[in-house]
């Protein structure tokens, strides 16, 4: 079961036959029945210890606790088959996940769920990682209350992958630092399948990047399933062969990306404006006072502690987790 956004949804990845398949799919062809390890005290994480990969305050989190059942999903008992669900919606926000998709994901009590969620709240003016907190809380703690192991990443830093200048990216880094920081520590308290996907070092590589350079391509998504798929080996699943990372189509050209600017991306760009824009320009300007003032230090601070104050506000949050070098 699959839960989440556009890159949860594919976008990125042609289907051949029409539409978007994306990592989720591509895993899911490559699960097999099976059983998991009886209790999971860590979170198995892909692309660990990469260079310049985000600090894990999961470290010092809470261990999720609870027997695990079944990894391979949910099975057909006559074709002994795993089936797959794809739930996300391109543009979905914590919010509208938790409201839209959660209840017909627990309604059918999955025994694998993904929930890779929270790009699109950082590109909004009304950002709240406290709402965000509580909001994926809620949603991790009631499917794995289900019996479902979670597979959960942490996503790249929307200014650096836009190649936004210093005082428009800063305000964007610090809101995904916060939002990893809340997934990281949600993944270690529920036992998570975690790929650290702002670590991966194929993240930054061209080919592996869309033609809006926020979704992955196709190699992209093969390369996100493909970690995922050994985080689960990691964990003892048993699986079928790792998907494929060699593209069925060449990777995405520079004319690819102009064309999709000029023809879809326009109005993308403006929808986001119209909310996202004004507070980004006022946050620029309150960036580029503290940098001439050399008080930029106060911003990181002030984050980390609405970090803190809303993983302390959910269940047993760890506020240890979030030390003065964590990624929040």
């Amino acid at each position: 079961m699959a839960l989440g956004d556009s890159l949860t949804a594919g976008v990125g990845d042609p289907a051949p036959g029409g539409g978007w398949r994306g990592w989720a799919a591509l895993l899911a062809g490559a699960l097999v029945p099976g059983d998991a390890p009886d209790r999971a005290t860590e979170p198995v994480g892909g692309c660990a210890g990469v260079a310049g990969a985000d600090p894990d305050p999961a470290r010092s989190g809470d261990p999720a606790g609870g027997p695990y059942v079944g990894v391979g999903g949910r099975l057909d008992g006559r074709a002994r088959r795993v089936e797959f669900v794809n739930l996300a919606r391109s543009g979905a926000l914590v919010a509208e996940m938790v409201e839209a998709q959660l209840p017909a994901a627990r309604r059918s009590r999955p025994e694998l769920a993904s929930v890779v969620v929270g790009g699109n709240d950082t590109l909004r003016a009304a950002f709240d990682i406290g709402q965000l907190a509580r909001t994926l809380d809620l949603a991790m703690r009631g499917l794995r209350a289900d019996g479902a192991i979670l597979l959960t990443a942490c996503l790249p830093d929307p200014g650096r992958a836009l190649g936004l200048p210093r005082p428009l990216a800063a305000p964007l880094t610090r809101r995904m630092r916060a939002l990893n920081t809340v997934v990281h520590v949600l993944a270690r308290r529920y036992g998570a399948v975690h790929v650290h996907l702002a670590g991966c070092a194929w993240v930054t590589d061209r080919a592996a990047r869309g033609v809006d350079r926020l979704h992955p391509s196709e190699l992209g998504h093969r390369l996100l399933a493909r970690e995922f798929h050994v985080a689960l080996g990691r964990r003892g699943a048993r699986l079928g062969p790792a998907p494929s990372v060699e593209p069925d189509g060449p990777p995405p050209t520079f004319a690819d990306g102009t064309w999709w600017l000029a023809t879809r991306g326009t109005r993308w760009v403006f929808d986001r404006c119209r909310d996202l824009l004004p507070d980004l320009v006022r946050q620029a300007a309150l960036e580029s006072g503290h940098h001439l003032t050399g008080t930029a230090h106060l911003l990181d601070a002030r984050a980390r502690a609405a970090t803190r104050g809303a993983l302390t506000a959910t269940r047993g949050a760890p506020a240890r987790a979030l030390g003065a070098g964590s990624a929040a």
